[in-house]
């Protein structure tokens, strides 16, 4: 249950009342609202006297929940950039799996600068399922993406592995990335609902819509409202790509929840040769943003090879998404 509090309660009261009914406590500009489990299906007495309104949930998708809110939240990258909310803004956010130097983290800045694309994104801690594969260069790879912001103005994504070094991916990105691997690690998400920095959770490739979802509340309940979901493939009887891109579970996420949604073709294939088509599918869903991976030379990369388009094919992506876009009314940012 969600529940919306009147006006000039004192902040004492409201602890108290959480407290009482082990809730959470959710401030925005205009009102309090305390959540509580979705098992709560009616007002008790110590409630009700102090309730503008309420909302009773099938289940604990309720702050992302389309019945609570019924807009796509809008979402402040930086001054004069959102995703969500009313506009049409959709992100072609670029750059390579790994960041390798600052020869090709630099490479990858000058083309997303070329294009006038806003957010460069880059690996630096790397959840390998080998532990002979390489593991990314950790807080240097930061450093440098910093340093490209500072000299290109690019937003920085990067993806946190583990909590470990949770506080060193808040302090050097823009957005911060939730790995398929670590969604459901809470010490993560506790750490980002602390914070009001954007955070994009990935979709573990054997997880429910409904899980994925809840993990999106555990930061939403923690006071964070900005918090988007990416689709990145699942895992299914078919072997012949890496993963399967699960469109239909977008379209699920468009109708049910109030999140600005981001899709991820690259891990999706897996193989190069079909990125460019399936990036096509994901734009005319209308998603909020896209991450492709590029490399200045794939068939030397660290990491993900087979997968990441060099600079002329992101280039010529980028030229055949501009017209679709056009037809959706949609901006690429």
């Amino acid at each position: 249950m969600i529940i919306e509090l009147k006006k000039n309660i004192t902040a004492d009261k409201i602890e108290d009342l959480a407290l009482q009914n082990r809730a959470f406590h959710i401030q925005n500009i205009d009102s309090d609202f305390l959540v509580t489990s979705a098992s709560v299906k009616t007002l008790n007495d110590g409630l009700s006297a102090y309730a503008e309104k309420h909302w009773v949930f099938e289940n604990d998708m309720q702050l992302s929940s389309r019945k609570f809110k019924n807009s796509t939240r809008e979402i402040q990258l930086k001054e004069g950039l959102s995703i969500g909310g009313e506009n049409k803004n959709t992100l072609l956010i670029g750059g390579p799996c790994s960041v390798e130097s600052e020869a090709q983290i630099r490479s990858a800045s000058e083309l997303l600068q070329g294009l006038n694309l806003s957010v460069l994104r880059g690996g630096c801690y790397k959840p390998r399922t080998s532990p002979y594969s390489f593991q990314g260069m950790g807080l240097a790879g930061l450093e440098l993406l910093s340093k490209m912001r500072d000299e290109f103005g690019h937003l920085i994504i990067s993806e946190v592995r583990d909590a470990t070094h949770v506080a060193e991916i808040i302090a050097h990105t823009d957005i911060i990335q939730i790995g398929a691997k670590a969604m459901y690690d809470q010490g993560i998400l506790r750490a980002c609902a602390k914070t009001q920095k954007p955070v994009m959770i990935k979709r573990g490739f054997g997880t429910t819509l409904q899980e994925f979802a809840q993990a999106a509340e555990f930061i939403l309940s923690g006071g964070n409202s900005n918090v988007i979901l990416c689709e990145r493939g699942i895992r299914t009887f078919e072997t012949k790509t890496r993963f399967t891109l699960d469109l239909c579970g977008v379209a699920w996420l468009q109708e049910n929840t109030n999140l600005p949604i981001i899709l991820d073709p690259s891990h999706a294939m897996g193989y190069a040769y079909g990125v460019a088509s399936l990036t096509k599918a994901c734009m005319a869903m209308s998603v909020e943003g896209l991450i492709i991976e590029t490399h200045p030379d794939p068939s030397t990369a660290k990491s993900d090879a087979a997968q990441q388009l060099n600079f002329e094919e992101f280039r010529a992506l980028h030229s055949e998404l501009e017209p679709l876009a056009k037809c959706l009314g949609r901006n690429i940012k």
